[in-house]
């Protein structure tokens, strides 16, 4: 199978094109640079020089391709809102070259504000509004409804692994900054949490079961403490873990201060998947979480 995917040389979307490439499919990736173009041509993937605001561009490698990936996101929060707009742009160029086909589009999404006081799970829906600006599945959700078998890959808060430059490495960050480790409240809501290898293998089995489900859940673990998590990165850096108010963390605090769970039991039942990698708290007892 010919997949066009983007964000092929990103934190998820290189173990994307290097699974599918090793279980023999063609992959055409976007990359926005030299070095990314040749780190994806090193993994014998086929370039495809480009950004998420190359519209045309976009359509055409979809039209040209027997199934469709989207991993790519820009993660500036600083312009969160514009960087939601650009994503729902993208996936409404990527899958109207999809209309009329049986090609499949799975799209990227996470698990904020799924569900309340439990874990959520693949049925439950985003919100929709002003408080939820990033519309990924929104827009997934208006290409069905126009036939195109588009689905959504929600991944955990943490897609962890050496080398990590997601969420964790924020954490990381503010406690170097301000020498402790901080929690908010009693700290007890949770995150979910997924290896990057076990994320990335989960695309490729969404895509050679069908894509016949709106959405998937990328987490292994269902949801661990948030001040578990802070105790860890507080037994790395060796500095004090406390309790602090959600203004410590910044821009940061919605995110820290948020209860997450989720379930990936239907996921596993559909797709047999199985997550293989070391848990998050193991993986930040390894020295190499805290170097650079």
């Amino acid at each position: 199978m010919h997949v066009f995917v983007t964000g092929a040389t990103g934190w998820v979307g290189s173990v994307v094109v290097r699974d599918l490439i090793e279980a023999g499919h063609r992959v055409t990736g976007l990359a926005r640079s030299a070095d990314k173009a040749e780190a994806l041509a090193a993994v014998g993937g086929t370039v495809l020089s480009g950004t998420l605001d190359d519209l045309d561009l976009l359509g055409r490698a979809a039209a040209e391709a027997d199934a469709v990936i989207h991993t790519a996101f820009n993660h500036d929060f600083s312009k969160f809102a514009e960087n939601c707009e650009q994503d729902r742009r993208a996936i409404e160029a990527l899958g109207g070259a999809l209309v009329g086909s049986e090609r499949p589009l799975i799209v990227t999404s996470g698990m904020a504000m799924l569900a309340k006081g439990r874990p959520a799970t693949e049925a439950d829906v985003p919100p929709s509004g002003p408080s939820y600006p990033r519309q990924s599945e929104a827009a997934a959700a208006a290409l069905r409804e126009r036939g195109v078998r588009a689905a959504s890959v929600r991944l955990a808060p943490s897609v962890h692994g050496i080398g990590d430059h997601g969420f964790v490495p924020i954490l990381i960050a503010k406690a170097r900054e301000t020498g402790v480790s901080a929690y908010i409240g009693d700290g007890a809501n949770r995150w979910p949490a997924v290896h990057r290898l076990d994320a990335g293998r989960l695309y490729r089995l969404v895509l050679e079961e069908g894509v016949t489900r709106p959405a998937y859940h990328a987490c292994a673990e269902e949801g661990i403490a948030f001040k578990d998590i802070a105790a860890a990165i507080g037994r790395g850096l060796g500095v004090p873990v406390e309790r602090r108010e959600a203004e410590h963390f910044g821009w940061f605090a919605g995110f820290a201060g948020a209860d997450m769970a989720a379930s990936s039991e239907m996921t596993r039942e559909w797709l047999g998947w199985r997550p293989e990698g070391p848990e998050l708290l193991a993986d930040l007892a390894q020295p190499g979480y805290y170097q650079g």
